[in-house]
C-alpha cells in the first residue's frame, strides 16, 4: 500500500473500445413477432396444438410385457394445413441398432471388468412392436418410423382448426432398470421374487408443432427428454389384481379396486393434514406372499396434461395427506415397498406437500388434484402429478446422512418438475437447462425453506466456483444442445440454477426478481416458452438490461476471477503547515533505512564535516519541519479564498483509496467491496457491473472513508461465483490447510450403524 501526499485528488482512465460484453442480444434472439412478442409473452397469434388420448393397457406380470390400444384426436390449431403427423417413438431407444448406442464413445479403460463387458452387450429385445394403425372406421393408415420418430401420412392434409382420431395397437417389452437403465422400467426384488414398476415414454406420444420448429422431431438420444403438446387423457390399466396403482390424474374407479377399510382411510387421508396410511407395511408384506393371479382395472382421467406415466406393484405401502394451494386441496401420496422404510414413511408424502405448496408461492399455484412420489432404486424422473425417486435405506433400516438428504432433494426436484417442464413447458429436446436449471432454483430455494441451513448440492454461487474454473475444453455454454453438452449436471443443473440464484440475491435483488420469474412463469404457464422468451420476460418485468449477464453466463465459457491487485491510500493535504509539515516529519522518520547507512553508523568513525563543521552551509542547518511566518502567511492567504465548507471538508480526515480490479476470468460482474477499518467496524459497498462497460480488463475507482482501512475483501458474501478468492483481499491472507500424513481406515459404516454399535458395546456387547 502506498500512503502519498497530495494537494488535491485526481483521477483518469483510459477508454479502450472494448464493448463486446455489453452489446445487445437482439442480433443472437430471434425476432419478435405476432407469436412471440417483444417483451417475451405470448402473441397475439400465438398457438398451440392439443392431443387427446383414450388408452387401454394389459400389463403382464410373468413376461414384463405391455400392450396398449390407444386412441389419439390431434387438433391442428396452427395456422397451417399439415399433411402428416410426427409422433415419438422413445422406446425404441432399445433397439438393437439404436443411434445412441452405436454413437456412444467408448474406450477400452471403460471396462474393468466382465460384468462391465456384459452390461455393454446385454441383450434386451426392446423396442415398440407397432401391430397397427387405423382410422376411426379401422381402416389401415399409411405409416414410416425411422428410427425413434414415426410419420403418419394423412388422406388429406389436416387444415387449421380441424382434428382427427386414429387409433394405435402396440406392444413392448419393459426393461429391467437394474440392468439396463432408462428412465422407465422394473426393478426386481430377489428376496420376494416380486417386480416394481415406473412405467413411463411408454405409449407412441404426438410431437409438438409450433412456430418456432414446425415439427420437433429430433430423434431421442437418451439425453434430451421430451417436449410434448398438452391434452386430455383416459387411461384404463389392468394390473394383478393385489397391485396398486399409481398414476397421471385422478382414478374413477377406487370403489371397485379398494377394500372398503382402504377406502375409509383414502376418505380420510383427503381431509388430513399428516399422512394417513391407505395400504400399511402388513397388507403390502402380505400382498408379496400370495401373488393374486386375477386381474384389476384402473381408470384414471387427466385434463391438460403433457404426458401420462404409472407406477404398479403388490408390495406399495401407499400413504397421503392434503396441502391446501390457492385456496384448493391438493391431494399428496407417496407409494414404496418395504424396502423403503423409515425414510419414506416418515418423509416422502411431507416433502411432497412441502414442495408444491413452495414451488407455488414462487411461480403459479400448483393446477392439479394429486401429487404423487414413488420410490424405486436408483432413480429420479418426472411426469405430470407423479414422479419417480430413489433414496433407499440399508436393509437393517439405517441410512447416512447423505442418502436421507439424497432423498429429501431428488423428491423435492422430482415433484417440483410439475412446473418445470410439465406446466411451463420447455422443450427439453433441444435445452435441458430451462427445465433442469429453473427447477434446480426453484429446488433450493424449496430445501431452504424445508431445514435451516440446508445444505443444497446446487444455488449458492460459490457450489458451482470448481467447475467454472475447469479446463474450458471441457466445458459448454449453458446454451447448447442438450445432446452436446460435456458434464452435464454443472452445465444444465447447477450453472442455471447459481446463476439465477446470483440474478435474484446480486443483480437485481429478490423483489424485482421474484416479480419477473413469477411473470414468466405465468405468461407461459400451459404453453411452449423458449431461451428468448425467458431472457425477454426477465428483463421486461424488472427493467433491468441483463443481456450482458446472460452473454455472459449463458452464452459463453468464461469463469468469474475478478482480482483486487491494486491499493493506493491518498489524504487530503490541508495546506496548514503546522498540520503538513509534522505529518512529513513523521513520514520520513518512518522510512526505510538501507542496509549500508545502517552499518556506515558503526564502520565510519568520524566524517569529514563532523571534524570541521566550518563546511557546512545553509542547507546542512536548515530545518525543513519549522513552521515560519511565510508559511504562516501563505495559509492564511489560502483560507481566505477558501469556503468554510471546503476546509473543514479538508480538515475532516478523510481517507482516499483507490482500487484496482482485474478481470481475469472474462466473465464481468457486479464489484462487492468490504473495508474493515480500524476499530473493527466494516462497511460493504456495492458497485453494478456496468463499471466494466467501457474497460472490460482492468478497472479502478475510488472510495472515501472518515477512518483509516486497515483491510478490503472483495466478494465478501461469496455471490458472484468468483473462482479464485485468494486474489480478492488486501493485504493479502493465508489460509492454512491440515494435512494429514496417514489416510484414516475407509469404513462403510453409516453414523446410525455406528451409534448401533456403541450401545451394544456400552450394553456390554463386542
Amino acid at each position: 500500500m502506498k500512503k502519498l501526499f497530495i494537494a488535491i485528488l485526481t483521477f483518469s482512465s483510459t477508454a479502450v473500445l472494448a464493448q463486446t460484453k455489453f452489446a445487445q442480444l437482439d442480433q443472437m434472439l430471434p425476432t419478435a413477432n405476432s407469436y412471440r412478442a417483444a417483451s417475451g409473452a405470448p402473441g397475439h397469434a400465438y398457438y398451440q396444438q392439443k392431443a387427446d388420448y383414450k388408452m387401454t393397457l394389459v400389463l403382464d406380470d410373468n413376461k414384463q410385457r405391455l400392450d396398449g390400444v390407444e386412441t389419439i384426436t390431434y387438433t391442428n390449431n396452427s395456422p397451417d394445413p399439415l399433411a402428416y403427423l410426427w409422433l415419438q417413438l422413445d422406446q425404441n431407444i432399445y433397439n438393437l441398432d439404436s443411434d445412441s448406442k452405436i454413437i456412444e464413445v467408448e474406450k477400452m479403460e471403460n471396462f474393468k471388468s466382465v460384468s462391465d463387458l456384459r452390461k455393454r452387450d446385454f441383450y434386451y429385445d426392446g423396442g415398440f412392436k407397432i401391430e397397427k394403425i387405423t382410422n376411426m372406421s379401422g381402416q389401415p393408415m399409411s405409416y414410416f418410423i425411422n428410427k425413434t420418430m414415426m410419420r403418419i401420412d394423412l388422406a388429406k392434409p389436416l387444415l387449421p382448426g380441424q382434428n382427427i382420431s386414429f387409433q394405435i395397437k402396440w406392444w413392448y417389452n419393459i426393461n429391467d432398470r437394474m440392468q439396463v437403465g432408462g428412465r422407465s422400467g422394473y426393478e426386481y426384488f430377489e428376496t420376494d421374487q416380486n417386480y416394481l414398476y415406473t412405467i413411463a415414454q411408454f405409449f407412441p406420444r404426438m410431437c409438438v408443432y409450433n412456430d418456432v420448429t414446425g415439427w420437433q422431431n429430433k430423434q431421442f438420444l437418451g439425453r434430451g427428454e421430451f417436449t410434448l403438446p398438452f391434452g386430455d387423457y383416459e387411461v384404463s390399466i389392468t394390473v394383478p389384481a393385489d397391485h396398486i396403482v399409481a398414476a397421471t390424474g385422478e382414478c374413477q374407479n377406487y370403489a371397485s379396486v379398494l377394500t372398503a377399510e382402504q377406502r375409509k382411510r383414502y376418505d380420510l387421508a383427503k381431509k388430513s393434514d399428516a399422512p394417513v396410511l391407505i395400504v400399511t407395511q402388513a397388507e403390502a408384506e402380505a400382498a408379496e406372499k400370495n401373488k393374486a393371479q386375477k386381474t384389476k382395472t384402473w381408470v384414471y382421467k387427466a385434463t391438460n396434461v403433457r404426458d401420462f406415466a404409472f407406477a404398479t406393484s403388490r408390495k406399495f405401502i401407499w400413504d397421503a395427506q392434503k396441502q391446501t394451494v390457492g385456496g384448493k386441496d391438493v391431494l399428496c401420496m407417496s407409494y414404496y415397498p418395504k424396502e423403503g422404510n423409515p425414510l419414506w414413511e416418515r418423509y416422502s408424502t411431507k416433502l411432497v406437500a412441502h414442495t408444491i405448496k413452495t414451488y407455488s408461492k414462487y411461480t403459479i399455484n400448483y393446477p392439479y388434484p394429486v401429487a404423487i412420489s414413488v420410490h424405486s432404486k436408483w432413480i429420479g424422473m418426472e411426469y405430470p402429478m407423479i414422479c419417480f425417486n430413489g433414496g433407499r435405506p440399508e436393509p437393517d433400516g439405517t441410512y447416512s446422512e447423505g442418502e436421507k438428504y439424497g432423498m429429501w432433494g431428488v423428491i423435492i426436484h422430482e415433484v417440483g418438475h410439475n412446473f418445470f417442464p410439465m406446466i411451463i413447458n420447455s422443450d427439453e429436446r433441444q435445452w435441458t437447462w430451462m427445465d433442469e436449471g429453473l427447477n434446480t432454483f426453484v429446488q433450493y430455494l424449496t430445501e431452504q425453506e424445508w431445514e435451516r441451513d440446508y445444505p443444497s448440492r446446487r444455488g449458492p454461487a460459490y457450489l458451482i466456483a470448481d467447475y467454472m474454473r475447469g479446463d474450458v475444453s471441457g466445458i459448454s455454454p449453458i446454451m447448447t444442445n442438450s445432446e452436446s453438452i460435456k458434464q452435464f449436471g454443472n452445465n444444465a443443473y447447477g450453472k442455471p440454477a447459481t446463476a439465477l440464484n446470483i440474478l435474484r440475491e446480486t443483480i437485481m435483488g429478490r423483489e424485482l426478481f421474484d416479480y419477473a420469474f413469477k411473470t414468466y412463469c405465468e405468461r407461459w404457464a400451459f404453453k411452449h416458452p423458449t431461451p428468448a422468451d425467458f431472457f425477454r420476460t426477465m428483463e421486461d418485468a424488472s427493467a433491468v438490461d441483463l443481456d450482458w449477464f446472460w452473454r455472459g453466463w449463458f452464452y459463453s465459457t468464461d469463469h468469474v476471477d475478478i482480482a483486487l491487485t491494486d491499493v493506493k491510500w491518498f489524504q487530503l493535504n490541508t495546506q496548514n503547515p503546522t498540520i503538513e509539515k509534522a505529518f512529513l516529519q513523521q513520514k520520513d522518520a518512518q522510512k526505510d533505512i538501507f542496509i549500508g547507512a545502517t552499518r556506515n553508523q558503526t564502520s565510519i568513525v568520524q566524517t569529514v564535516n563532523e571534524r570541521d563543521p566550518q563546511i557546512d552551509d545553509f542547507y546542512a542547518k536548515r530545518n525543513i519541519y519549522a513552521v515560519d511566518a511565510l508559511d504562516e502567511k501563505a495559509y492564511q492567504s489560502f483560507v481566505s479564498k477558501t469556503s468554510a465548507e471546503e476546509l473543514a471538508y479538508l480538515n475532516a480526515g478523510k481517507q482516499l483509496y483507490e482500487l484496482t480490479f482485474e478481470n481475469l476470468g472474462g466473465l464481468v460482474m457486479p464489484l462487492i467491496i468490504e473495508a474493515t477499518f480500524a476499530d473493527g467496524s466494516k462497511k460493504v459497498q456495492r458497485i453494478p457491473a456496468e463499471i466494466w462497460r467501457i474497460e472490460e480488463l482492468k478497472v479502478s475507482k475510488v472510495f472515501v472513508y472518515d477512518q483509516p482501512v486497515v483491510s478490503f475483501r472483495l466478494d465478501p458474501f461469496l455471490e458472484t461465483a468468483d473462482t479464485d478468492l485468494d486474489n480478492n483481499t488486501w493485504p493479502r491472507t493465508l489460509q492454512p490447510t491440515r494435512y494429514q500424513l496417514y489416510k484414516q481406515e475407509q469404513t462403510r459404516e453409516n453414523p446410525m450403524q455406528r451409534q448401533q454399535r456403541l450401545e451394544q458395546m456400552q450394553r456390554g456387547g463386542n
